[in-house]
């Protein structure tokens, strides 16, 4: 007998299982410093007190992507430690702004699942929840995950996949009751486009790279708690597919959000993610680059502040993006994310 765990294979899942993870988190001031060192985010209202509360906020919230990685990372030892990859993200809401001082936990349930045609591994949907110290619902998302059999000849289970929402409609967003963006100052903020300004079918090249580094990238997923083997076992990893280690999906989301302040610096908040894919796995020395599309706009009910622009974010290794603002060409080979979400923009009036 063992009091260790080599956690949940493929057959371990069944639909409507719920799963309580351990352990509880709470997200501090360092924290934040860490995730700004790690990514260089420069988003005013998560970078400066004085400048939140000019918009009616108490304090610089936690940034919602933080928080996002932090509840994933509590999903990863029950749902994904035995994963081949990461494959996909829907219905990514976000309820209520987190500030450093507040604790998490989270829950999941299986929604889905279905044995690829090797017989080796299978795909596991869930929809993981976080809470916050209040019992608070915080965020909401669904994703997918390839994950090993641990018995190739285990019978296979009835295949199930979720109907998923192709996009959260964006005239259901939340936003916080006591955000106003009437005092907002883009000169602070670092750019003077407002959500009049982006046109529907608009695309930007964020022009910066950014490479990825070994440590790096291990730090990043260490602070979200993510123990998933194949970011950290070296010896393991020599003998799988890649060959190596591979960089968190999270990562290169946070990296490709950072770079695109240049040109989207007044997109304030991620309010939900309608949907992602890993396209190709990233590994050290990789340099990232992005670029943007505008999909579509909202206003949002009773609110003249402020509207909702869809974006879809590229993020490509080792090549710029500046084909693809042109164009809308992309190279398959080099295209590590595709990430659509909401962000909530200050109007010009």
């Amino acid at each position: 007998m063992t009091k260790s765990t080599r956690g949940n294979f493929f057959e371990d899942f069944h639909l409507g299982q719920k799963i309580a993870h351990a352990v509880p988190r709470t997200i501090t001031t360092g924290d934040v410093s860490l995730y700004s060192a790690l990514y260089g985010m420069r988003f005013a209202i998560q970078s400066s007190d004085s400048f939140a509360q000019s918009v009616g906020l108490e304090r610089a919230p936690v940034d919602n992507l933080l928080l996002f990685h932090v509840i994933f990372g509590k999903t990863v030892p029950d749902v994904s430690l035995n994963a081949v990859a990461n494959l996909g993200y829907a219905e990514c809401r976000f309820f209520a702004p987190a500030v450093p001082g507040d604790s998490f936990t989270a829950v999941s349930e299986v929604i889905g699942l279905r044995q690829n045609s090797s017989g080796k591994t299978g795909i596991v949907y869930v929809r993981s929840t976080g809470f916050n110290q209040l019992g608070e619902e915080v965020l909401s998302f669904v994703r997918w995950v390839m994950v090993n059999k641990r018995d190739a000849g285990h019978p296979a289970p009835e295949p199930v996949t979720p109907d998923l929402a192709a996009a959260v409609a964006g005239d259901t967003l939340h936003v916080p009751d006591e955000l106003r963006f009437s005092k907002y100052d883009p000169g602070l903020a670092g750019s003077p486009y407002f959500f009049e300004d982006y046109k529907i079918g608009e695309r930007i090249d964020h022009i910066d790279g950014m490479t990825i580094e070994e440590a790096e990238h291990q730090i990043a997923t260490r602070l979200y708690q993510n123990t998933a083997k194949g970011h950290f076992d070296d010896v393991l990893q020599r003998n799988s597919r890649f060959g190596r280690r591979i960089v968190y999906g999270g990562h290169v989301i946070s990296l490709a959000r950072s770079l695109s302040f240049n040109g989207l610096a007044n997109g304030a908040f991620v309010a939900a993610i309608n949907g992602g894919r890993h396209v190709n796995p990233a590994a050290a020395g990789d340099t990232v680059y992005c670029a943007s599309e505008i999909l579509e706009s909202t206003a949002l009910p009773g609110r003249g502040d402020l509207g909702a622009l869809r974006v879809r974010t590229i993020a490509t290794k080792d090549m710029s993006c500046g084909k693809f603002a042109d164009s809308g060409e992309l190279a398959e080979d080099n295209l590590l994310l595709e990430l659509d979400y909401w962000l909530l923009t200050p109007c010009r009036s």
